[in-house]
């Protein structure tokens, strides 16, 4: 016997509908990309005209000959008219596919000819990118400034229109029409580390179900009565699905455009009353500082997630002593839309000792419904959920992939997504992740995590940034070593910071040496290459 329910899709067009129906006025501010001084720095709309507007390039599109399943590219900052594409697009039955303008011109290149991008916006600070990348792309029918006339690019680009000028063409006379909730809306690409970028193409269905659950008191815990600033980018899974989640709660919407220093995010956070926002650990240490130097408070700022990589117990700290502000760690990937986990106590978890409890708040998070996991041995027996026994980190999900775009193989094992990170999981859904299988240090046919290995290091007033691989050793195969970037006007020595471990972690996993660099270097999306530094020490000898 089946329900007696209406059929009705789970659609990217009906979250638009419903933020124009019950939060029409709820305000969407953005920082122009367009040269500007003042209070004329920054834009300011609101859901109405984020629909009235989305439905005109919807027109635009379609007059151009925009089919279903069509992908249409992006290569911007988290603005007001990215957001406008957000909908427009997938709302018509095109795909988005949102670019990283941060990766190498010929790897940005590939990615627009792999995915057959037949319309590519992109913001006027990029033109330089696009007119190198332009010729190099030749499935590209038609390149848009994201501008209006008076801003027109002078780069030499071929097949060239403006945003506004499309916009200003249209009606907004356009029905969304009735699609089915499994069609392709949203194409993400891998950073690429190793080989080539893989696609990740979300459906209707899955990236509304992972804005419900995002949504949710225990995961990013929004209402209509937030107002939440993404410094993860749009271009970077979609900002975490944040845009999908502003209209299904309705919360007041702070984009920061190309400016992610801690000067200008400080601004907006104060400006607008920001009270939760979510971003790298970089980017948060690059605001507790400037924070630290001009003495700033935000007394609105509630709550941060980060995620990408671990964070610092000792940044953690920070927030929490000199802001007043609680950082979520949280865990997900491309592949998962990208949400599995966010760390968020229950209630038996309140009164437990202090050191006991960060214990657990620094955990990568608690599954989020909507996703199952599992950890396995290396013959891939299950493992226990007792927060000690650590494995391969396998999911399964309504939105997590079963296949790379364009790729027939599939990378499930047994209906399972492997996830590639080492992790742990207690009888609460709480995950350890304890490093990328990649990443994890083989010693003596043991493994030591080089997550635990930087959080100490980190915990040292002199280190800003911190980061441990396996170099070769002939009896133990691989030994750590740790790799450090120091704090401006501090100094300690490499006997110190091996010093700093005793009596925080097993004598044997403690690294034998420590090299100091200026800096470390970081993907595209701001975690640490390991690879390159891996290849950077090489030949590296440890003392004796």
């Amino acid at each position: 016997m089946r329900g007696q329910m209406m059929e009705q899709a789970l659609l990217i067009s009906g979250l638009l509908k419903h933020a124009e129906n019950c939060h029409a006025d709820t305000e969407i501010v953005s920082r122009r990309v367009e040269p500007a001084e003042g209070a004329a720095r920054f834009h300011r709309s609101n859901w109405q005209q984020i629909g009235t507007r989305a439905r005109q390039m919807a027109n635009a599109l379609t007059q151009r000959g925009m089919q279903k399943g069509d992908r249409i590219g992006t290569l911007a900052w988290n603005g007001y008219r990215h957001l406008e594409l957000y909908y427009a697009i997938s709302g018509a039955g095109a795909v988005i596919h949102t670019i990283n303008p941060r990766l190498f011109p010929e790897q940005i290149a590939w990615i627009i000819n792999h995915a057959e991008d037949r319309v590519l916006f992109f913001d006027i600070n990029l033109a330089p990118l696009v007119e190198k990348i332009a010729p190099l792309c030749p499935v590209v029918q038609t390149w848009v400034a994201m501008t209006d006339a008076a801003h027109r690019p002078s780069q030499a680009i071929p097949n060239l229109v403006c945003y506004e000028d499309l916009i200003n063409e249209q009606s907004d006379d356009y029905v969304w029409p009735d699609l089915d909730e499994r069609d392709a809306a949203c194409l993400c690409y891998t950073s690429g580390t190793t080989g080539n970028p893989k696609g990740a193409l979300y459906s209707h269905r899955s990236t509304v179900l992972h804005a419900f659950s995002s949504a949710l008191p225990d995961v990013m815990n929004v209402s209509a009565r937030d107002v939440v600033l993404p410094i993860v980018p749009m271009f970077h899974v979609n900002a975490w699905g944040i845009p999908y989640t502003a209209p299904l709660v309705g919360f007041k919407l702070v984009l920061p455009g190309a400016a992610l220093d801690g000067a200008s995010l400080c601004e907006m956070f104060a400006n607008e009353g920001v009270t939760f926002s979510a971003g790298v650990p970089t980017v948060w240490l690059g605001m507790i500082n400037h924070v630290r130097e001009h003495a700033i408070k935000l007394p609105a700022l509630q709550r941060c997630l980060v995620g990408g990589s671990a964070c610092p117990p000792a940044l953690f700290d920070a927030f929490e002593r000199e802001l007043g502000v609680k950082l979520q760690p949280g865990w997900g990937m491309t592949e998962m839309s990208p949400l599995g986990a966010v760390n968020s106590l229950k209630k038996k978890h309140l009164d437990l000792p202090e050191a006991q409890r960060k214990a657990v708040e620094l955990k990568a998070g608690r599954l989020v419904f909507g996703v199952e996991a599992k950890i396995i041995d290396g013959d891939g027996k299950e493992l226990p959920h007792d927060g000690v026994a650590f494995g391969d980190l396998l999911v399964r999900g309504p939105w997590v992939i079963d296949r790379y775009y364009k790729v027939d193989a599939s990378p499930l094992v047994d209906g399972w997504f492997p996830t590639g990170d080492v992790a742990t999981m207690d009888p609460d859904g709480f995950i350890g992740i304890t490093d990328r299988s990649k990443d994890v240090i083989k010693s003596g046919g043991e493994w030591i995590s080089s997550i635990d290995l930087e959080n100490i290091a980190m915990s040292h007033p002199a280190i800003a940034e911190a980061a441990v691989i396996g170099v070769a050793h002939p009896k133990w195969d691989e030994r750590p070593l740790l790799v450090v970037v120091k704090r401006p006007g501090q100094d300690v020595s490499a006997a110190e910071l091996i010093a700093h471990y005793d009596g925080r972690i097993a004598k044997w996993w403690t690294p034998d040496d420590v090299a100091f660099v200026d800096e470390l270097p970081h993907t595209a999306t701001g975690k640490v290459q390991k690879l390159k530094l891996r290849e950077q020490f090489r030949d590296h000898q440890l003392p004796g």
